[in-house]
C-alpha cells in the first residue's frame, strides 16, 4: 500500500483531517472576550430601541425617509415590524462591523500573538486551518445575526404584540406571512454579508494587525456606499458590492419583487468566493513568521 505524498514521513496515525477540529475553534473562539461582547450586545441592542421608544414625546417630528421611515413609524405597532426596524438600524453599518470583527480577527489576531506558526507546527495544514477558522468565522456571525433578529422578535411580540406585518411598500400581511418575509430578509441579509466576511478575511490573511484588516473591511465597504450614491458613475455602480445591499425592501412589497434580490444574492456570493480564494491563495504561499 502506498502512502500519500501529504502523509510521507509523518508519525503513525496522523491525519491531516483530524487536526483543528471545528468544535474545539469553535470553543476556543467562544472564550475569547470580543466574540462574548459582540454576541452580547446583538441581545443588548433590541433591549436598547425598545426602552428608547419607551421616551416617545409624542411630537411629529419624523421627517420623510420613503421605505425607511415607514419601517420607523410602524416599528411600535407589532413584534414583527419591531424585528424589521431593529434589522434595518443595524444593517448598514453594526452588523458590517460585527461580521468584519469575526472575520478580520481570526487570522491576523493569532499572527499578531505570535502563535500562528505553532499552530501550523502541530502541524496543520494551511488549508484546513484557514478552512476551519473561515467556518468558525461565519458560524459565529450567523449567530450574531439570528441573535439580533431573535430578541428582537421575542422583545418586540412581548411588548407590541403579535401584530400583522405593515409597511408602505406592501399591504399588511398576516403574522404568519410576514414570519416568512422576515425570515427572507434574514436569509438575503446574509448572503450580503458574505461580501463583507470575504473582503475582512481576505485582509486579515494580508496583514497580521487584526485592528487593520477589521477596519480596512469597513472603511471599504463605507467607500463602496458612498461611491454608489454617485450617480455620475452611471451602471459601474451595479458592480459595486454595496449597490445591492438594500434590495432587502423588495422582500417585503406587495407583490414581492426579487429583480435585485437575485442580482444582489449573485455579486455577494461572486465577491466573496473571489475574495476567499484570493484569501486561501495567498496563506498557502506566504512565509508565516509570527
Amino acid at each position: 500500500m502506498t502512502q500519500s505524498s501529504s502523509t510521507v514521513g509523518a508519525a503513525a496515525g496522523y491525519r491531516p483531517t483530524a487536526t483543528m477540529p471545528f468544535a474545539a475553534e469553535f470553543r476556543r473562539q467562544a472564550s475569547r472576550r470580543r466574540t462574548q461582547l459582540a454576541l452580547g450586545f446583538m441581545v443588548l441592542l433590541p433591549l436598547i430601541i425598545l426602552i428608547a421608544f419607551q421616551f416617545d414625546s409624542g411630537s411629529d417630528d419624523r421627517e420623510g425617509g420613503g421605505e425607511f421611515g415607514s419601517l420607523s413609524d410602524l416599528a411600535t405597532s407589532g413584534g414583527l415590524n419591531f424585528t424589521l426596524f431593529a434589522l434595518l438600524v443595524s444593517a448598514s453599518f453594526l452588523l458590517v462591523v460585527v461580521v468584519a470583527l469575526f472575520c478580520g480577527d481570526t487570522v491576523a489576531s493569532e499572527a499578531s500573538w505570535g502563535s500562528l506558526r505553532y499552530l501550523l507546527a502541530i502541524p496543520v495544514p494551511r488549508a484546513r486551518l484557514l478552512a476551519v477558522k473561515l467556518l468558525v468565522a461565519l458560524a459565529y456571525s450567523a449567530l450574531a445575526l439570528l441573535l439580533l433578529a431573535g430578541t428582537a422578535l421575542l422583545a418586540g411580540t412581548l411588548r407590541y404584540g403579535w401584530e400583522p406585518l405593515s409597511s408602505q411598500v406592501a399591504a399588511q400581511l398576516d403574522p404568519g406571512e410576514g414570519l416568512l418575509r422576515l425570515l427572507a430578509v434574514l436569509g438575503y441579509l446574509a448572503v450580503v454579508l458574505l461580501a463583507v466576511a470575504g473582503l475582512a478575511f481576505l485582509l486579515s490573511v494580508v496583514t497580521d494587525a487584526a485592528l487593520g484588516a477589521v477596519g480596512g473591511a469597513v472603511l471599504l465597504w463605507i467607500l463602496s456606499s458612498i461611491l454608489d450614491q454617485i450617480t455620475a458613475l452611471g451602471g459601474i455602480r451595479a458592480f459595486l458590492p454595496t449597490h445591492y445591499a438594500n434590495a432587502w425592501l423588495g422582500l417585503l412589497s406587495t407583490p414581492v419583487q426579487t429583480d435585485d434580490v437575485v442580482r444582489g444574492c449573485i455579486s455577494a456570493i461572486g465577491y466573496a468566493t473571489l475574495f476567499w480564494s484570493l484569501a486561501f491563495w495567498r496563506f498557502t504561499r506566504k512565509d508565516i513568521t509570527s
